[in-house]
């Protein structure tokens, strides 16, 4: 278990509950992207819904897509009207009561159901990453300027064994049936017994912390309708102002490698059972494992940070992320696929929390929330075209995983050049030109 950051990192009047709360939004969330689109339901959409069509990879990409794309749509909306009206603790309990019934919807999905699986997961999935989102939000106002990598470090680890006690649940039930997604007639209630256990734990954990979390921020009075016309008009001043213009930069650089990362998550139980021909309870003890070195990834990386500073941090994580493809693409053993799937959770661990606390201290003073909002557009942008170009190959090629795999590389190569450009030592003194209020 990852120990509270210590008050030094806090802002003056955060409490260690507050801390944990938040750290524990990380911690309701993650059980759905590990069990629905890491570990579990992907798996079964190509093997039971879509009954392992050729073209199954490239439509659950496609779903994906289209579901980031909404994100990408929503997201200034929702970050400013939680600005607005000082609400992000409400946008946070809608994002966690629309995804978990949805995800109890997704249990009754079975063997033909591709459109009504489309619609459910296509609108979990903006629930979930309109948590994640939003809750990002808090950052800043808890942690303090040099604590920021420590405690996005901690949230992120506190997250990942979210998502591996969800995963436990899912593989004591798997494994008390004969047939472990096998064929169509011992799927579904598998399946359903998965989901219902990642819907609750979501609410269980999500609607409590939310009740402890405390809002500090006050009512901006800001038009949130007109969201992304003050995105448009900031993006362009983060070009042309110079303390601002380190944060554009960062952006770019995350929106490429953080594609690589979408697709490694997105597809990795399917490129484990396609490719080394896992069964899903090795699929599901895999990412298990992937798990808890994500958590010490995530832990750990947050010292480092702190310590080595941005930059040179997040270098490191995604040299990681190089060397994982390279071992992937050309394991022929199980052993070495283990190698490249731990290889991928401490890579996993260190680069979305560092990108999170990155943000944080480029983001111009006064405009915190809205430079997180840039964030998820970015996030969210890479989450429509990794999983899709990871599609787009093992469609054209055969469906050849292991190219596609390699392909991916590229992705957090192109990145680790950009990060080189990004001056770290420049840092935000003013809010961002914000347009009509």
């Amino acid at each position: 278990m990852p120990e509270t950051p210590p008050q030094k990192s806090l802002r003056e009047g955060v409490s260690a509950p507050e801390v944990w709360a938040w750290a524990s939004l990380d911690f309701a969330n993650s059980g759905y992207t590990t069990v629905v689109l890491t570990a579990v339901f992907n798996a079964y959409f190509v093997s039971v819904v879509m009954a392992n069509n050729p073209q199954a990879t490239l439509v659950w990409t496609l779903i994906l897509s289209v579901s980031y794309g909404l994100v990408m749509l929503s997201a200034p909306l929702l970050g400013a009207y939680a600005d607005a009206f000082a609400a992000k603790r409400r946008v946070l309990r809608w994002a966690t009561a629309v995804c978990s019934a949805g995800t109890v919807g997704l249990a009754f999905c079975g063997p033909g159901d591709l459109w009504l699986t489309a619609c459910l997961l296509a609108l979990t999935n903006v629930a979930y990453a309109s948590h994640q989102d939003v809750s990002a939000g808090f950052l800043s106002e808890i942690a303090s300027p040099g604590g920021l990598g420590r405690l996005s470090g901690f949230g992120w680890a506190w997250g990942y064994l979210g998502g591996l006690l969800t995963l436990v649940l899912s593989l004591i039930w798997i494994g008390m049936a004969p047939d472990v997604l096998g064929g169509e007639a011992g799927a579904q209630p598998l399946m359903a017994g998965a989901l219902f256990m990642t819907a609750g734990v979501f609410a269980a954990v999500g609607f409590p912390a939310l009740w402890i979390l405390q809002e500090r921020s006050e009512p901006t009075g800001i038009a949130w309708h007109l969201a992304w016309h003050r995105l448009f008009r900031g993006w362009r001043g983060l070009a042309h102002d110079p303390f601002a213009r380190p944060l554009r930069r960062l952006l770019l650089c995350i929106s490429v490698y953080q594609a690589g990362v979408a697709a490694v998550i997105t597809l990795a139980a399917i490129y484990a059972q396609q490719v080394m021909g896992f069964d899903m309870r090795q699929t599901i003890l895999l990412v298990l494992v992937v798990n808890v070195t994500a958590s010490l990834g995530a832990a750990g990386f947050g010292f480092l940070q702190d310590r080595l500073g941005h930059r040179r941090s997040l270098a490191v994580s995604l040299l990681l992320w190089v060397g994982m493809v390279i071992v992937a693409a050309r394991s022929e053993t199980v052993e070495a696929f283990w190698l490249a799937a731990n290889l991928a959770g401490l890579a996993m661990g260190s680069s979305q929390s560092g990108a999170r606390a990155a943000v944080a201290a480029l983001a111009p003073r006064g405009a915190e929330s809205e430079a997180f909002g840039y964030w998820g557009v970015a996030v969210h942008l890479a989450s429509v075209l990794g999983p899709l170009a990871y599609g787009v190959t093992t469609a054209l090629s055969d469906n050849d995983h292991r190219l596609a795999i390699l392909m991916t590389g590229l992705f957090f190569l192109v990145g680790l050049v950009l990060l080189m450009r990004v001056p770290f030592d420049l840092r935000a003194a003013q809010p961002l030109e914000a347009g009509p209020r």
